[in-house]
């Protein structure tokens, strides 16, 4: 199996994955500094969790959006498996056409959205990450990423409002039943979410406006999408394990070149 390892800004997902089919996910905070042997205790967690060998691990592939943790992170994976990992940067094929201004800008999550987005649903597809920020990046029929727009995620918008003033409390990020808050704890959840559900449903509508393309697909990923995509139709399509799917089919455009360094 291959072992996915998500970099994000608030969480570290690893995937276990035969082709892109997922089959064991262990999350971990991103925040907290560990050294290579705290994150050989957390794969050894993660192994005994779901009764997994060390042998069952064929390779490793990073993407991360995170650079201070990577010394660590890489040689964790040296030390425990035996091989640096792969990982999503300049040079790695991805079978995606990066059109931007600054290709190396997009960050290595974002080319693993696109990537799982397009070789999954086979169309054009924009993939909306809900993480630290929200992206919503836009992958045309050819497989060409040209376009993107990036947001504060809800997260952000709800730490912003209690940090912002001098009395309104933290906040649980759940959608209320209704927009009409009964006190004011259920009226900031109403305005966090139902406001955060109407701006995406914008977004989307608009970029399908001047992208020209009213039926491209739109793929949800990240915590709180689930709760967004259940609550309008502009989303066609919510799979939490997009960035493991993204990273398979990645390793699999490099895996004949894919020269293992040994420790």
């Amino acid at each position: 199996m291959l072992l996915t390892i998500d970099v994000g800004n608030t969480h570290i997902k690893m995937q276990m994955m035969e082709g892109i089919e997922t089959k064991a996910v262990f999350r971990l905070t991103t925040r907290t500094p560990r050294t290579s042997d705290e994150y050989i205790t957390q794969f050894r967690s993660f192994l005994d969790l779901y009764d997994l060998s060390r042998a069952s691990v064929d390779d490793v592939i990073i993407s991360s959006v995170v650079p201070k943790i990577m010394y660590s992170l890489n040689s964790a994976v040296l030390k425990f498996f035996g091989y640096e990992p792969l990982i999503v940067g300049p040079g790695i094929r991805s079978g995606i056409e990066i059109r931007t201004e600054n290709a190396k800008e997009v960050g290595a999550d974002r080319i693993v959205d696109a990537a799982a987005a397009y070789y999954t649903y086979h169309r054009s597809c924009i993939v909306v990450d809900f993480g630290t920020a929200t992206t919503f990046d836009y992958v045309s029929r050819d497989g060409v990423f040209s376009y993107t727009v990036i947001a504060p995620g809800v997260g952000i918008c709800a730490n912003a409002l209690t940090t912002q003033t001098a009395k309104l409390p933290d906040i649980e990020i759940q959608k209320p039943a209704s927009v009409l808050g009964h006190n004011t704890v259920t009226g900031m959840q109403a305005g966090v979410v139902y406001g955060y559900i109407g701006a995406v449903e914008y977004i989307l509508k608009q970029m399908k406006k001047e992208l020209k393309d009213p039926d491209a697909y739109v793929v949800a990923t990240g915590g709180i999408g689930r709760v967004i995509s259940a609550a309008t139709d502009e989303i066609d399509a919510y799979d939490p394990n997009v960035a493991g799917i993204g990273m398979a089919i990645i390793y699999d455009f490099n895996k004949d070149k894919r020269k293992k360094v040994k420790a």
